[in-house]
């Protein structure tokens, strides 16, 4: 029985994927791709490990050590506020900046990048950029998008 669990224990170490050799093989205009040499003319062909995996940190520059924010200049907390918006994908993000579309997370460059430069904005009490939607030269909708630490918290349509 023990040596049965060693066995399946040793099994699972294992890799499961047995790679296999690729061979090309170009014959009378038609290529055919085998895992067996074809004839004289057969290229045997290289395949990438194409599997998911690792760690998304691979590859990446290291992170700069945060300075002494000594000096006032520039906005108050912007550094902050790009740091706390939520996360959206750069496939999401890009869909969002075509389809000229504001969520919520996003920051205030992608609000500008999307909706462009707000033609009414709002501080206080909470910061609102206000953008009004044209058809044939009649107001038809106000879009409300709401600010909070530099961050979209919610965007609001309305019919005026």
């Amino acid at each position: 029985m023990k040596q049965i669990a060693f066995i399946v224990i040793l099994m699972l170490g294992v890799p499961g994927v047995a790679w296999s050799q690729v061979y090309r093989c170009d014959a009378g205009g038609e290529t055919r791709f085998s895992d067996q040499p074809c004839g004289d003319s057969s290229e045997r062909i290289t395949v990438r490990d194409n599997r998911i995996g690792g760690s998304f940190g691979q590859n990446l520059p290291a992170e700069p050590e945060p300075e002494e924010a000594d000096d006032q200049s520039g906005e108050p907390g912007k550094e902050e506020a790009e740091g706390t918006c939520r996360f959206i994908n750069s496939t999401d993000l890009r869909r969002y900046l075509v389809r000229e579309q504001v969520v919520k997370g996003m920051t205030k460059e992608h609000v500008r990048k999307a909706f462009g430069r707000p033609p009414e904005t709002y501080p206080t009490p909470q910061e609102t950029w206000v953008y009004q939607t044209k058809y044939y030269g009649n107001l038809y909708e106000l879009t409300y998008v709401y600010f909070r630490d530099g961050c979209v918290e919610e965007v609001v349509y309305r019919k005026p």
